[in-house]
């Protein structure tokens, strides 16, 4: 809601806006399409341009960092255990092939799981 009350009320009249944002995931152009209508999203989308700020200033840096020091030290401390487990799960889930199988459209989707969306506190 705040990206649509930038771009009507504050820079109606500007070409580009660019937003800086950490690496979150929802700090990109698809989370329009998750808070509004599709025409209203792409034209926001068109218009809003993001620059992110370095990944060892964010937020999310430091919770890679305590997950790799968790990970350390479950397994003793030793990488090459932990190297050999992601091989190996890495392999078996490739060999699976696992994929997905969307059934509905993108509309039947921003119905049936509104509840997965961020709730937006700015409006």
């Amino acid at each position: 809601m705040m990206v649509k009350k930038i771009n009507d009320i504050f820079y109606p009249d500007v070409e580009r806006v660019i937003l800086i944002a950490d690496q979150l995931n929802t700090h990109s152009k698809s989370s329009f399409y998750e808070a509004y209508p599709p025409e209203t999203a792409y034209r926001l989308a068109q218009k809003f341009e993001f620059r992110y700020t370095p990944k060892h200033g964010s937020w999310l840096n430091i919770a890679e960092c305590e997950l790799s020091s968790l990970a350390l030290q479950a397994l003793g401390n030793s990488v090459g255990l932990l190297n050999e487990i992601l091989h190996d799960w890495q392999t078996d889930r490739n060999s699976r092939q696992k994929g997905v199988n969307w059934q509905f459209t993108s509309d039947d989707a921003r119905i049936k799981l509104h509840r997965l969306y961020p709730k937006l506190i700015f409006t």
